[in-house]
């Protein structure tokens, strides 16, 4: 079972390193049609959401790139480490902009039926906004 999870998991990770606008349909065989997607601003139920979620996002979105880190496998679940590097046409001017997080991934017949994103939404948004990314930094420095 755990080397089927690494497998998996190393599907997973290859499939999201080479994730752009035109390939969007290869995220089809990693997802259960059941599958539950959640982050700190969404939860999708079911494959049809959360493909029209990736269309939306890679649509308004200049570019957006994995980096993963280290990978985690047991049993039917999977943890993963990772960098996102994006840049949106109205976040920081259109600069690339980078947030370290982690993803919590769960199988079931061989496809992924949960996945949990966690990381800090300030850090990805709120940090890149003009004046109120200068307050929010200055917080966590004081913290």
């Amino acid at each position: 079972m755990a080397e089927q999870s690494g497998f998996l998991t190393a599907k997973f990770v290859e499939t999201y390193n080479q994730l752009t606008k035109h390939n969007l349909t290869e995220l089809e065989e990693l997802y259960h049609s059941d599958v539950i997607f959640e982050d700190p601003a969404h939860k999708m139920v079911g494959w049809p959401n959360l493909h029209d979620y990736f269309t939306r996002l890679f649509r308004t979105v200049n570019e957006c790139q994995f980096e993963v880190h280290d990978t985690l496998s047991s049993q039917n679940k999977a943890y993963i480490e990772w960098t996102m590097t994006f840049s949106h046409p109205r976040i920081a001017g259109g600069k690339p902009r980078s947030v370290r997080g982690c993803s919590r991934l769960e199988y079931k017949d061989n496809r992924v039926i949960y996945h949990r994103d966690y990381f800090d939404m300030g850090e990805m948004l709120y940090e890149g906004v003009p004046i109120l990314g200068s307050v929010i930094r200055r917080i966590k420095v004081s913290m």
